[in-house]
């Protein structure tokens, strides 16, 4: 009895022992599914990177093409996201509030627009990132841009800027008063200042007109853009001051010429007061609106004598951007084709990049481009004084040819005091 008492403990034992030392299933595999469901999770579960922010100062748009441009590189880049810091419409404001940014060494905008006056200022400054090297990545040159838009940004030999919108000044006149000889000159450009200024006495009061040629004279940033354009770019001062004093005195010109803005030049021209104006592309919305007793049906465009001063506004990266790579390919995008045709079609505005000047859905947006006269304007923009002091140097081109103009001061002293301002 004790016997097989003793061979039933000694299996029992055996069978606790087994029992205690042989893993179950459960014990074996939970471990290794533990560490599979671990090694599998991220890859399933791991949430998308998070695009970096493109700050972007820019002025408010009354279209809809900002707005299409940021979608559209929102939607397509898996990198960065635009986002639009949008200011009021007043320059000057604008201009402050970006200075103050600028001159703190902040990164708060990556990209900016400008006036086309502000990028000497802020590229002596130190605050703009050169693009040259930029441009010639892209596989761009800077001659695929608008002329004068470059040039507004060209600082000691170095790109600062691309285009945004263009803007220029050019010759309105009255196709249904003039000859088609004179037209046909005119369309080409192929005239000088002296021959307009025989144009304006010829013509003058004819068709119910009082005058022959309004313009931009009064003492402000308007007459800055005729002197550049009576000057041939700063490069005939004399003689262009010289001749802007003989369409000043002429009975053709308004006795108060020296008083005119945009203002007094639109409506002169719309309501059929004169046959000749120098003025922006708006005129031409006015024209077209039915409000006035003048229509585009009876106006015709061409380039000024030495070029149109080019307006509007201009692209640059801000030198201390912690997303220079960002502002790249933004600025790629809104500068490049893409974008630009954003502009022209949904916006109106003119394209700065030339190839667009060609394009079909772009001609059929902008009527104005398909305008021989208009296109040949297009190609012959000038840019207005670079320079880091631009707002001083406007002042003193505006008060010395204010004053000459008007009889207060001589020729030569009003032409060496603009080139010493130029220099």
């Amino acid at each position: 009895m004790k016997k097989a008492l003793s061979i039933f403990l000694v299996a029992m034992l055996a069978v606790i022992v087994f029992a205690g030392c042989t893993p179950s299933q459960d014990t074996t595999t939970e471990p290794a599914a533990q560490e599979e469901k671990q090694t599998e999770t991220p890859a399933t579960e791991e949430p998308m990177a998070e695009k970096m922010t493109i700050k972007f100062a820019v002025q408010a748009d009354n279209t809809d093409a900002l707005q299409t441009i940021v979608n559209k590189f929102n939607a397509s880049n898996e990198k960065y996201i635009v986002e639009p810091v949008v200011f009021t419409n007043d320059s000057g404001n604008m201009h402050d509030l970006l200075l103050t940014s600028l001159s703190s060494k902040s990164g708060e905008y990556d990209v900016i627009s400008m006036d086309v006056v502000w990028a000497g200022e802020f590229a002596a400054a130190g605050y703009l990132e050169p693009m040259d090297s930029f441009i010639r990545d892209s596989g761009w040159k800077p001659t695929d841009f608008n002329a004068g838009s470059m040039a507004s940004g060209k600082y000691k030999g170095k790109n600062y800027v691309l285009p945004y919108f263009s803007d220029l000044g050019f010759l309105y006149y009255r196709k249904d008063i003039i000859t088609p000889e004179d037209e046909n000159m005119l369309i080409a450009g192929n005239y000088s200042h002296t021959d307009l200024l025989k144009m304006a006495e010829k013509y003058a009061g004819e068709m119910g007109t009082k005058v022959g040629m309004v313009y931009q004279s009064k003492q402000y940033e308007g007459l800055t853009v005729n002197v550049n354009e009576f000057t041939i770019n700063w490069t005939e001062i004399q003689s262009g001051l010289e001749m802007m004093k003989s369409f000043t005195d002429s009975d053709a010109i308004p006795a108060n010429i020296l008083t005119y803005t945009e203002g007094e030049t639109h409506n002169a021209f719309l309501n059929g007061e004169t046959v000749f104006a120098r003025n922006w592309p708006y005129m031409n919305g006015m024209a077209a609106s039915g409000d006035f007793s003048i229509g585009v049906d009876q106006v015709g465009y061409a380039p000024l004598p030495g070029g149109g001063t080019v307006g509007g506004w201009i692209l640059g990266m801000n030198a201390n951007s912690k997303n220079m790579d960002g502002a790249k390919e933004f600025i790629a995008f809104i500068a490049g084709p893409e974008g630009q045709k954003i502009n022209a079609t949904v916006g109106g505005y003119l394209p700065g990049f030339n190839a667009l000047l060609e394009d079909t859905e772009v001609l059929e947006a902008n009527a104005l481009l398909t305008n021989p006269g208009f296109a040949k304007a297009l190609s012959t923009t000038i840019a207005r004084p670079v320079a880091a002091n631009y707002s001083e140097v406007s002042d003193a081109i505006q008060i010395n040819s204010h004053k000459y103009l008007s009889g207060n001061l001589s020729l030569e002293e009003a032409t060496a005091a603009i080139e010493e301002a130029l220099k």
